[in-house]
């Protein structure tokens, strides 16, 4: 899969207007979240470095793979959808510092605060489902953006059940008091000015679903909010780079 990302991700766009915009944007619909490991494999070769992660989800995913008992233990064994993050920022692809989690609620592998120092040496800041209600979602927008910025090239995890399983059930691992739809499209509004470069949306699982299917019509609902944001990310680059080129014609 790697590779894959890695070819629909160095492809020329249409319209080739700078140099951010000269690099595709790929959305990956899901699935086990472990597709976000070759995504940002290629990622990493195709802005030649590493890029911050904005993750949406219940649960950490940065566990080292040892917290996983396996009957077969094996490399293959060691990645999961529990461990790609940990595996991602062990090879060096995400920046660490300037990352985060929202919409937090997960349970702790051991006794202790093993899995939060991991978390912490991997560098991803954490942000509680529970903190919505003390900071709103502007306050989790405004928290966002101070850690990551406007201009770090990020990818976009969204993780389904990083909403409540009473909107959205049709998911494999289900956590109680989670955000609501709404709460969650909201966020996503207000990021619109993140430089994202590529995006996941995952663990949607269609046998799980309600009779109205409302699981797979929230996914959709984030999709195209993730793409009318690139479009609109997009225009404001075309327009400013006009801008720039008129200015410049009438100063010559």
């Amino acid at each position: 899969m790697s590779e894959a990302f890695l070819e629909l991700g160095s492809r020329v766009p249409a319209l080739n207007n700078d140099e951010d915009s000269a690099k595709p944007k790929l959305l990956t619909l899901g699935g086990d979240h472990s597709v976000a490991l070759p995504a940002l494999r290629a990622l990493n070769k195709i802005h030649g470095g590493p890029v911050a992660v904005l993750h949406f989800d219940a649960h950490l995913d940065t566990w080292n793979p040892n917290v996983y008992h396996s009957a077969w233990e094996s490399a293959q064994s060691d990645f999961n959808h529990g461990s790609m993050f940990w595996i991602a920022s062990n090879e060096g692809l995400i920046i660490n510092g300037s990352s985060a989690h929202a919409g937090l609620r997960t349970r702790i592998s051991g006794q202790d605060w093993g899995d939060y120092i991991d978390d912490d040496r991997q560098g991803f800041l954490r942000i509680s489902s529970d903190d919505i209600d003390d900071m709103g979602t502007k306050g989790i927008i405004d928290s966002i953006i101070k850690r990551i910025g406007l201009e770090t090239p990020t990818y976009l995890s969204i993780d389904i059940d990083v909403i409540d399983p009473g909107l959205c059930p049709g998911t494999g691992t289900p956590e109680p008091g989670g955000w609501t739809s709404r709460e969650l499209i909201r966020i996503i509004r207000g990021l619109e000015d993140l430089n994202v470069v590529g995006a996941d949306i995952v663990e949607v699982a269609p046998a799980y679903d309600g009779t109205g299917e409302q699981t797979a019509l929230t996914a959709a609902q984030l999709g195209y909010e993730i793409l009318t944001s690139w479009v609109g990310r997009g225009m404001s680059q075309m327009e400013n780079a006009k801008e720039w080129k008129t200015q410049t014609k009438d100063e010559l």
